[in-house]
């Protein structure tokens, strides 16, 4: 190894020592130093602002509807919340009024739609409290939990982690972000999701089994939460598949719907 070169390891490791002796947990680009390339951070609109909101990490709770833990094969009476997460750039933003196309992704043969509430944390903390946990909460949009379905099989069969059958590109379509400032929260309230016109799913937000205010609580005691985080909530039962050329709708009382065609 030439000198040069020796000493650049040197003070490489000398300077990331001092850096995780000193407690930090990683080391982070900031504007003054150089990278090899630029990276943007996912964001989604605002509604009634020029401002988005910059999305730092996706959590999706299972099986939080009753009907659809069963149709999962799960007893919903005993299951305690569990999660799972996706990539900040799974985000497929759909603006009110317009049906964007949605790609039929890679390996699945069998690809299925899941509804849900998305909510959006402008802080968060950990070991929040239930009662407390609602005044993290930036805002709501509808979202969609995209799933191969074959794929997630396929690995629970196998004992396998299922990332394949939930985290890939373009695996969380969702609407912008409404502030509660503007529609409260939302305890209850339809929500469905058509295809072709024909409803599929349909229940009440008051029907899931963990409130939003219980799943940020329980999230918070396995990591801690901070702003930019998005949870989807749950989905109701009747999950189902989709072909290219279907056209989805979701709704949720209060918000606008959101509208995808498969391509």
């Amino acid at each position: 190894m030439d000198l040069n070169r020796r000493d650049l390891l040197m003070t490489s490791s000398a300077t990331l020592g001092g850096a995780l002796a000193a407690g930090c947990a990683s080391v982070t680009a900031t504007p003054s130093q150089p990278t090899p390339f630029s990276l943007s951070v996912p964001a989604v609109p605002i509604a009634g602002s020029r401002e988005v909101f910059p999305v730092h990490r996706i959590y999706c709770i299972g099986r939080n509807y009753a009907a659809h833990a069963r149709e999962m094969g799960s007893d919903p009476t005993r299951e305690p919340p569990f999660f799972f997460q996706k990539p900040n750039d799974a985000v497929q933003f759909v603006p009110p009024g317009t049906t964007v196309d949605h790609p039929y992704p890679a390996l699945t043969r069998n690809y299925h739609y899941e509804v849900e509430l998305v909510a959006a944390l402008h802080s968060g903390g950990r070991n929040i409290a239930p009662e407390q946990a609602l005044q993290h909460v930036y805002g709501y949009a509808v979202g969609l939990d995209m799933t191969r379905r074959d794929l997630q099989s396929d690995m629970k069969d196998q004992k396998k982690p299922w990332e394949i059958g939930k985290s890939f590109d373009l695996s969380a379509p969702i609407g912008p972000i409404h502030r509660t400032a503007q529609t409260g929260h939302f305890p209850k309230g339809a929500i469905t999701l058509s295809v072709n016109g024909t409803v599929k799913q349909s229940a009440d937000l008051a029907q899931m089994i963990w409130s939003v205010a219980e799943q940020i609580s329980n999230l918070s005691q396995a990591f801690e939460l901070k702003a930019g985080d998005l949870i989807y909530s749950g989905t109701p039962e009747n999950v189902g598949a989709v072909v290219r050329g279907d056209l989805m709708v979701a709704h949720i009382d209060g918000l606008p719907d959101l509208s995808l065609r498969v391509v």
